[in-house]
């Protein structure tokens, strides 16, 4: 997720941490690099030079506050700066009535419909009954898509591809869609705004009243993400922004600025291409991961989804009891996977975002995962309960079962040795154990 830019902002930082004075030589030195990485990155020009200017005016001008040096102000400059450009404060969407109807609109190919049913599973884990609507009379698949997407996250979908005006389609299934706690609409898009686009979003959202309007752009749409963002905010009321395809190559800065074109705040990210792949966008703590400050917030967010509660608390218990087994150690690395890939999970570590990890070393880590999944399930359930009884002859058995080799098995084995000595050490620290289980949402 913008790598690029994290690496240079963080090499710029580095500079100053070196350093033995920080003087206007080393600010003008400073700002000049962030100004490259940004316009690198896409960041709209008028946008840099603000920023810019704001930064020198802070550090150059202003009193630095009791209690902090000159290169810990200079750090917090930046951080702020940034966080303001990407919206300055997270912004949530509460659910205040129902049915709370979203309206996602956006041009062709920004990933709109994929982004519906995102949003969709998003509501669902929240305990909410969800709708998909598609308006698109446009694209002949767009309904089928989203079925496929219903399917997928287990929501009704509602749509007519007969029917020749949006309008229409959402009067045909209003009556229904009112049984529900959210809807979301699919939009059609264009290649580009024209007249007839914004007659029929017009349209639309005076007869719908949406209670948010989305507005949903590809990270690869550079600086053309500003024009496009003030056009649509012009044409409906954009409440926020949603960028996707940020797990891609593209530089992504141009539509993470966007916002303040749309005068909206991006309120979610897309990162990936399956329906559990988008975050909620949080600027200090996106800066946080850009600098390479970590985000243990999200961190904790994503455990809490990954892990079943009665199943974590069962698991405290078997580790504070000093039990732990081959089977417990395949449950965290079910959980682990589905918080998504390592070098994802390692940006948001505090000081490990900018340890320079390479990312082959994570790849391999990740891939030997994925083979120890296929060693577990060879085992027996006893050797899983009990894998002290595991001999040289089970591990000869377990390699050639799994399609894998004998060194891979006692590797895993090694693993699982080094997780059990550590959690005889927490059996001593209760206490502490406890402590840390809950900030994790697996208290008793």
């Amino acid at each position: 997720m913008l790598d690029k830019l994290g690496e240079t902002l963080r090499n710029t930082l580095d500079k100053v941490k070196n350093t033995l004075f920080v003087d206007e030589t080393l600010i003008n030195a400073l700002v000049k690099d962030i100004q490259r990485a940004l316009l690198q990155s896409d960041v709209n020009v008028k946008l840099v030079l603000e920023l810019s200017e704001n930064i020198k005016r802070k550090l150059l001008k202003e009193n630095i506050p009791q209690g902090l040096t000159k290169k810990e102000y200079l750090v917090k400059v930046v951080y702020e700066e940034l966080t303001d450009l990407l919206g300055k404060e997270f912004t949530d969407i509460e659910i205040t009535k129902k049915p709370f109807k979203i309206m996602l609109v956006g041009l062709f190919g920004n990933g709109k419909t994929t982004t519906t049913g995102k949003l969709g599973k998003y509501f669902k884990k929240k305990g909410h009954r969800v709708a998909l609507l598609s308006t698109d009379t446009w694209r002949p698949a767009a309904f089928e898509q989203l079925k496929q997407l219903g399917k997928q996250i287990n929501a009704d979908v509602f749509g007519d591809p007969s029917k020749e005006f949006p309008t229409d389609i959402y009067r045909e299934f209003e009556s229904q869609l009112n049984e529900y706690d959210v809807v979301i609409i699919d939009t059609a898009g264009r290649d580009a705004l024209n007249d007839e686009l914004i007659t029929e979003l017009d349209n639309q959202n005076r007869i719908i009243n949406p209670d948010e309007v989305l507005l949903v752009m590809a990270s690869d749409l550079g600086q053309t993400a500003h024009k496009q963002a003030q056009q649509f905010a012009d044409t409906v009321h954009i409440t926020g922004v949603i960028i996707t395809k940020l797990e891609g190559s593209a530089k992504g800065g141009g539509a993470l600025s966007a916002c303040s074109a749309a005068n909206a705040p991006v309120k979610f990210i897309g990162v990936g291409e399956k329906v559990d792949d988008l975050e909620k966008f949080n600027p200090e703590r996106f800066v946080g991961r850009l600098l390479g400050m970590g985000d243990l917030a999200t961190l904790l967010e994503k455990v809490k989804e990954s892990v079943d509660k009665e199943d974590a608390e069962d698991m405290q218990k078997r580790i504070l009891s000093g039990k732990f087994n081959l089977l417990d150690l395949y449950e965290q690395m079910k959980a682990m996977k589905k918080m998504g890939s390592f070098s994802k999970l390692v940006d948001m570590i505090p000081g490990m975002g900018g340890a320079k990890i390479p990312k082959d070393m994570l790849n391999v880590q990740e891939e030997k995962f994925k083979k120890w999944e296929h060693v577990m399930k060879s085992f027996t359930y006893d050797e899983l309960m009990d894998p002290d009884i595991i001999s040289n002859t089970r591990v000869e058995r377990v390699a050639k079962g799994s399609g894998t080799d004998i060194a891979l098995v006692r590797e895993l084995i090694k693993q699982y040795k080094m997780a059990r000595k550590t959690t005889k050490m927490l059996k001593g620290k209760q206490g502490n154990m406890k402590s840390l289980m809950k900030k994790f949402g697996m208290g008793m």
